[in-house]
């Protein structure tokens, strides 16, 4: 995890209690956590709809086949290879 050992973390976490007391670190990190779940759902949002998008413009979807079969034959003439 970010090239942090156990040791790093313990390190963090003791001066995580020193700077805002024991009490107060459940807190933060329920805030945290409910912060980074709202940015991950936000994200999917976004992604389903530019996807709903792009499938409304005319071609788009048929173009993703013919990229898609392209990939195929070229997969196949690697393993011919």
């Amino acid at each position: 995890m970010f090239g942090l050992g156990a040791p790093e973390l313990a390190i963090i976490l003791a001066i995580a209690v020193l700077v805002f007391g024991g009490k107060k670190l459940p807190e933060i990190g329920h805030g945290l956590g409910k912060a980074i779940s709202s940015f991950k759902k936000g994200i999917g949002d976004v992604e389903d709809g530019t996807k709903n998008l792009v499938g409304d413009i005319p071609g788009v979807k048929e173009a993703a086949e013919i990229k898609s079969k392209v990939d195929q034959v070229k997969n196949i003439g690697k393993i011919l290879k």
